[in-house]
């Protein structure tokens, strides 16, 4: 192996533990764009959770009414723990 792909070997490394460093903790959460321009939500799950901007603004505009409907459901929901 030559110096030159040595070196850039062990950049790669750097590189590769600097992004992991930079990973949210799990169940924290963080948000990206998706490739489709959608808004993906990590961390509440095994998969993001991912809205085009109209949907995520509708959801937003009924945050009362969903949390009024889960305190009137409370005890048919579960909890995931």
């Amino acid at each position: 192996m030559s110096e030159d792909m040595k070196a850039e070997l062990e950049r790669l490394r750097a590189e590769n533990e600097a992004l992991k460093k930079t990973k949210p903790a799990r169940g924290t959460l963080s948000m990206k764009v998706s490739e489709k321009g959608a808004l993906s939500v990590y961390g509440m799950g095994r998969f993001p959770v991912t809205l085009y901007k109209e949907q995520w603004l509708k959801l937003l505009g009924i945050a009362d009414d969903i949390k009024k409907f889960i305190s009137e459901n409370d005890s048919k929901l579960k909890a995931k723990e």
